[in-house]
């Protein structure tokens, strides 16, 4: 039920009885003058009742509505609040999820660089002693893969540790490092075997 128009309406016919308890007490004032016979005439008991039923009622209705009023804040500040956690929630779970596609990211390139580091070793142990020159490139990709790997794991400890300190995932330099040694090592593994 809509208290505002219930108060509204009740508002008009209080107001249009009032009108017309004044319509009537000026015409008794004019009667009054026109006959000074006639004592002055009292009110009742019944208008006086009326009168306090009718205040009491009207303090009743703002008394209500006033409640409704300070309901539906409560609500409304309610449902703000709901709204900004979702939000927050949100926020939160996007986040989680960049960092956990980071971290994999990361893992994929610390596999490939172990993967590459192990493939270099084979290659330097069955190879031999050769070529010199191809000994050294395959001992230069090792130490590249091997930082490779190492840029990745420590990308990796840096992802997590950002996640408690700020709310973005930042850029990270190590993780970048980690892609051109890999591209770098196993550039020159492949190239040892052209030697």
């Amino acid at each position: 039920m809509n208290f505002s128009t219930l108060y509204k309406v009740f508002d008009t016919v209080v107001s249009v009885l009032d009108a017309k308890k004044e319509e009537t007490k000026k015409d008794e004032s004019r009667e009054r003058t026109t006959s000074s016979a006639y004592p002055p005439p009292t009110t009742s008991f019944a208008d006086q009742v009326e009168a306090r039923l009718t205040n009491v009622v009207v303090a009743a209705l703002k008394e209500a509505f006033d409640r409704d009023h300070a309901r539906l804040e409560l609500e409304r500040e309610h449902l703000e609040e709901q709204r900004r956690r979702a939000e927050e929630t949100m926020r939160l779970e996007l986040q989680r999820e960049a960092i956990d596609r980071e971290i994999g990211r990361l893992r994929l390139l610390a596999a490939a660089g172990l993967v590459g580091w192990i493939a270099s070793v084979v290659l330097l142990v069955t190879r031999g002693q050769q070529v010199a020159v191809s000994s050294a490139v395959l001992i230069a990709a090792c130490a590249l893969l091997l930082g490779s790997v190492g840029c990745a794991f420590s990308a990796q400890a840096n992802a997590g540790a950002s996640v408690r300190e700020s709310d973005a995932l930042p850029k990270s330099t190590a993780g970048t490092a980690s892609l051109w040694l890999l591209l770098a090592g196993l550039a020159l593994a492949a190239g040892s075997l052209l030697f």
